[in-house]
């Protein structure tokens, strides 16, 4: 998720949400349908491929309907363009991101990393209980650095590793890392979408983290509940096969328990609140370092050279940084596995976050991120009402302006005046916002969210076979409404003045 501390300099919850009283609900509504319309036929011909470019050019055809619709209502072609530049500018700090988890990806792979934790993964983990001990490592990692990003970048990669030898299918295993980590994402402190709902709602952090409980814990159980049944209900290779794997990646690697102290420094920095950019860049310079000292042969084989010197050190280590990079075993399942595309790899989703930052864009520069938003606002006569219109909202913009921030910030300010009119306090705008808003970016494959994981969790972009089992994601916005719809522990105004 995009929610590491400092992706971006920018203020955004100081971002101004323009309005245009000449737009009307079905004008903002025409370039959302027929960006629908567009993508299913386009995911129905590509598939899995469609986000490797197709549905690129998709979302700049959903942008070109929505600049003729402004162009009909008078919005200058210069503020559309102003609108995109500074959607594309926020995403600055999440494509640099993306380039390190590139880099650092390739440095761990040839150094051993990756399958150093595979390697030790396969003999602790039984497939029974493989998922849901994914949902529990990736929460207890994700509440320590406030990171689903980071978690995905580091052991999430190896735990879809873990399970694609176990005989799990990478969907199922994604799905349970992401479960995992969206839930300690949501609570931990260090987390911005944590801090930026409750600033948006004008509530405080801890009481938004403590009333969050109420509907996240019980989600989580359910999601834990769910992958305990699948556990055991898999039929996987497990064990039988094991032991070949464990012997490939003896043979080609130099398998050690102290090459752990890369990732948990990497871990270490992010807890202590030093910037993601820097401790992946640091992360994937020490890959690097440790793939010289520990893993010559590999280093000197992507390098091209016959024996290991400076030049060759120089170059192998770059061409893991950078491009495509493969170590071959005696195991084709491992060599499908070991595989990374460097930065040049990450290409194709930084486009793909581009081109959905032109949308969102131009659907804000006409008005129609506002004009949405407050239509669903004018549906809210209960509470009930109310509760259901934000997680509409939060849904809406996360599929129009494929940036979760803006899905917490537009409907933050848009909704904060009207839970104060009905006497409800803060806590229950701020905790809708991150059952609705956060967790659900993932779910979007042309959000930013949606087209990280995919890359960093499957290899390539428009891998989605995870959104099914992302039941943490699902399952949030459901459990928030039930809350609303029974009003169980909805907190009024008063008691915040007591």
């Amino acid at each position: 998720m995009q929610d590491e501390k400092n992706i971006s300099e920018i203020k955004i919850e100081n971002q101004k949400i323009i309005d245009n009283t000449e737009l009307n609900i079905w004008e903002a509504l025409i370039p959302v349908i027929a960006l629908v319309g567009m993508l299913a036929y386009n995911i129905y011909i590509y598939g899995d491929n469609a986000l490797s470019g197709s549905n690129q050019f998709i979302l700049l055809m959903g942008a070109a309907i929505a600049a003729i619709v402004g162009y009909k209502n008078k919005v200058p072609h210069k503020r559309m363009i102003a609108e995109v530049a500074e959607n594309v500018k926020s995403t600055t700090g999440a494509i640099l991101i993306l380039l390190m988890v590139g880099a650092l990806a390739g440095t761990w792979l040839i150094s051993g990393i990756i399958p150093t934790m595979i390697y030790y993964g396969l003999q602790i983990l039984n497939p029974t209980i493989f998922l849901a001990a994914c949902v529990i490592i990736c929460s207890i990692i994700s509440i320590a650095t406030g990171s689903s990003w980071t978690t995905s970048a580091t052991v999430g990669i190896a735990l879809v590793g873990i399970g694609e030898t176990l005989g799990i299918s990478m969907g199922m295993t994604a799905g349970a890392v992401l479960s995992g980590a969206y839930f300690g994402d949501k609570l931990s402190p260090l987390s911005d979408t944590t801090n930026l709902a409750p600033a948006m709602a004008g509530g405080e952090l801890f009481a938004h983290i403590k009333y969050m409980t109420l509907t996240t814990v019980p989600t989580i159980v359910i999601t834990l509940i769910i992958f305990v049944i699948i556990g055991l209900n898999l039929d996987t290779t497990g064990a039988p096969v094991i032991q070949d794997k464990l012997d490939a990646m003896d043979a080609v690697f130099n398998i050690s328990p102290w090459l752990f102290i890369i990732p948990a420094f990497v871990i270490f920095l992010i807890i202590k609140k030093k910037p993601p950019l820097i401790a992946l860049l640091l992360g994937a310079l020490l890959g690097g370092a440790a793939a010289i000292i520990a893993q010559p042969n590999i280093v000197a084989n992507i390098a091209g050279a016959e024996s290991m010197n400076f030049h060759a050190a120089y170059k192998g280590v770059m061409n893991a940084l950078t491009v495509d990079t493969a170590v071959t075993t005696n195991s084709e399942e491992l060599n499908d596995l070991f595989t990374s595309g460097g930065m040049k790899g990450m290409l194709g989703t930084i486009w793909l976050i581009i081109c959905a930052m032109v949308f969102g864009g131009v659907m804000d520069a006409i008005g129609a991120l506002s004009r949405i938003t407050k239509s669903l606002l004018k549906m809210a006569h209960t509470t009930f009402g109310l509760f259901a219109s934000t997680v509409a909202s939060c849904l809406a913009l996360n599929l129009t302006a494929s940036d979760q921030y803006l899905a917490i910030v537009v409907p933050g300010k848009m909704f904060k005046q009207a839970y104060e009119d009905k006497g409800l306090a803060p806590e229950n705008l701020s905790r809708t916002l991150e059952d609705s808003g956060t967790v659900t970016s993932v779910l979007i494959p042309w959000n930013t969210c949606g087209a990280y994981h995919s890359k960093v969790l499957f290899g390539y972009a428009g891998a989605t076979a995870y959104i099914p089992y992302a039941f943490f994601s699902i399952l949030s916005p459901v459990m928030t409404l039930l809350f609303a719809a029974f009003s169980i522990k909805i907190k009024q105004l008063k008691e915040n003045n007591k």
